[in-house]
């Protein structure tokens, strides 16, 4: 495969970045350069020999979503955006790689399978969710369905070793239930999937290992940079209490990887990345 027809787009987030290490011929765009959500940009757009688009590019700010001017940025960049390209790459007969994220369900079953009905609970998951429509209807799509990613950029691993290099002993919700998965396990996932020609349609992609909540990862990131910091158990409800604003979180972001793994990839377990990330600078 040549990186030169590889086109990515949201190349400043923390995929982007990571899609642009392990594409570096391939062309990269982002919004100040190619916004997706104008169909007059995409239509104007040089699109050249591009066989294959990574769409990296999404509105992530989750309570942001639900106020009145952030909920009408994240249909824009989540579902009209997608919609638009999905459009485009069946006119050119283009394969499109999606990135779609637990948010699409309510959290109340666990492991969330690739057939689970869609059940948002929030703005941003409803967006996610009319994404994620638009691009199954292309031929030639994959969808990754993904939770807690952490790469180059502001991330909560990032934010919980800042607070304990400062010596504070912070309260972090203990009943939201997932896995990490770190934009290295993504892509590699993403490179898996175009090079072995898998079947086209929905995977799960995260990182393997235990489900735990984010107080557990709170603990495992202290263990590894050597803190000795204490962190409290505190519930979601109790965690937001006093705030306005909040977008309703899904309790279980679970993924079943087995479709993944049927396939022949091979899982990394989020500690092991984990443990490689702090290591190497977070």
């Amino acid at each position: 495969m040549d990186d030169s027809s590889i086109l990515i787009i949201g190349a400043q987030g923390q995929l982007g970045k990571a899609l642009q290490k392990q594409y570096p011929g391939a062309k990269a765009v982002d919004v100040d350069t190619l916004d997706i959500s104008d169909t007059g940009q995409l239509n104007a757009f040089d699109w050249g020999d591009t066989k294959i688009v990574l769409n990296a590019a999404a509105y992530t700010n989750v309570d942001g979503a639900e106020t009145n001017e952030g909920r009408v940025i994240a249909w824009k960049a989540n579902a009209t955006a997608p919609r638009n390209l999905a459009h485009k790459c069946l006119d050119r007969d283009m394969t499109l790689v999606h990135i779609s994220s637990d948010y699409v369900f309510d959290g109340t079953q666990n492991p969330h399978t690739e057939d689970e009905s869609f059940s948002p609970l929030s703005v941003y998951g409803a967006s996610k969710a009319g994404g994620d429509i638009a691009v199954s209807e292309v031929p030639k799509h994959y969808i990754l369905r993904t939770s807690w990613v952490i790469g180059e950029g502001r991330n909560f691993v990032r934010t919980m070793l800042e607070l304990g290099k400062r010596g504070i002993e912070p309260s972090v919700v203990a009943d939201q239930i997932g896995r990490l998965t770190f934009t290295t396990e993504l892509v590699k996932a993403i490179d898996h999937l175009i090079r072995t020609e898998a079947d086209f349609g929905t995977y799960n992609v995260s990182n393997d290992g235990d489900s735990v909540s984010w107080a557990g990862i709170t603990r495992a990131i202290y263990s590894e940079a050597g803190l000795k910091n204490t962190v409290t158990d505190v519930t979601t409800e109790d965690y937001y209490k006093e705030k306005e604003g909040i977008a309703p979180r899904p309790l279980q972001s679970t993924l079943d990887l087995s479709k993944l793994t049927k396939t022949g990839f091979s899982t990394t377990d989020w500690r092991e990345s984990l443990k490689a990330y702090i290591k190497n600078g977070a």
